[in-house]
């Protein structure tokens, strides 16, 4: 993970920030990507605005989001690294809005329109286009719209086709790093230079790194815990004890008997997440209570 001082507009944290605190900023971006004006924003920008519709079920998180008076919402997204799913996490963004919006007692029929835009340091389709905007066309007769108010767009740096604006032009090659005389890049450019003088973010900062090193110290806990949870239920298929089981698997007997007092719960089944999960907590239980 970088260093504070080297965070660019293009590393997340900067990017959620400096849009958060800069209202004109970020509705002169939206602007220039969209190519037209937008309605003054009546909520403002709300950086990793989290979206969970069941207690259980899989949210999400959103980068950038907000709405202007014209009953228009707004997801930006930043995408430094390149993967092959961002269509369909462009389909799941949009879906979770929509569900969101409805969840509140809305009909369909008042759904708003809706952008999701990925700002991407690469070119995510590979065609040379610095901007793939995308909405519903009938295959039969492109002259028919949908008309149901969706809008996902990739703004890409990579291109290599006179597609965009000289303006969203070096923004975009501003992702990558280069830094023009185009006024937005300077004014954002600039917000980039006092933040890294703010001792409030950089503390923000080092708070958030702490949590991210927690989260990859848990996950490879949880891996290491769903792998010994599998073999020692493959172990107690085979009827052995547990002293069998621990000398198998080189571990301690007190740990081969917590899986299996916990794995009974989910019997017949025997949910690995769900009893890995119930393990983890039950630790955690016993530690605060210590």
């Amino acid at each position: 993970m970088k260093n504070y001082d080297e965070l660019t507009f293009a590393d997340n944290f900067m990017f959620c920030k400096i849009l958060e605190e800069n209202e004109d900023l970020c509705k002169e971006m939206t602007e220039l990507i969209l190519g037209r004006k937008i309605g003054n924003l009546v909520k403002d920008p709300v950086t990793e605005k989290a979206i969970k519709l069941t207690p259980d079920g899989h949210g999400i998180r959103f980068d950038v989001y907000f709405e202007d008076d014209n009953k228009r919402i707004y997801d930006i997204e930043m995408q430094t690294s390149k993967k092959s799913e961002l269509p369909k996490r462009s389909r799941y963004y949009q879906g979770m809005l929509d569900l969101n919006y409805l969840k509140s007692g809305k009909r369909y029929k008042d759904l708003p329109d809706s952008y999701i835009i990925f700002l991407c340091t690469f070119d995510c389709f590979n065609r040379g286009y610095h901007k793939y905007s995308f909405d519903p066309t009938c295959k039969e007769d492109n002259s028919i719209k949908l008309d149901d108010g969706t809008n996902r767009i990739f703004i890409c740096a990579g291109g290599d086709k006179n597609d965009v604006s000289p303006e969203l032009a070096s923004f975009i090659d501003y992702l990558t790093g280069v830094v023009s005389d185009n006024s937005l890049v300077q004014d954002l450019d600039s917000k980039v230079r006092e933040a890294r003088e703010d001792k409030r973010w950089r503390a923000e900062y080092m708070t958030f790194q702490d949590m991210l090193y927690d989260e990859y110290d848990r996950g490879v806990d949880e891996g290491e815990l769903k792998l010994l949870v599998k073999q020692v239920l493959k172990n107690k298929q085979k009827n052995r004890d547990v002293a069998e089981i621990a000398d198998a698997l080189d571990t301690t007997e007190d740990t081969v008997r917590e899986i299996l007092e916990v794995a009974e719960n989910y019997a017949p089944e025997y949910d690995v997440d769900k009893i890995v999960e119930a393990i983890l907590e039950k630790r955690e239980n016993e530690e605060s209570d210590t």
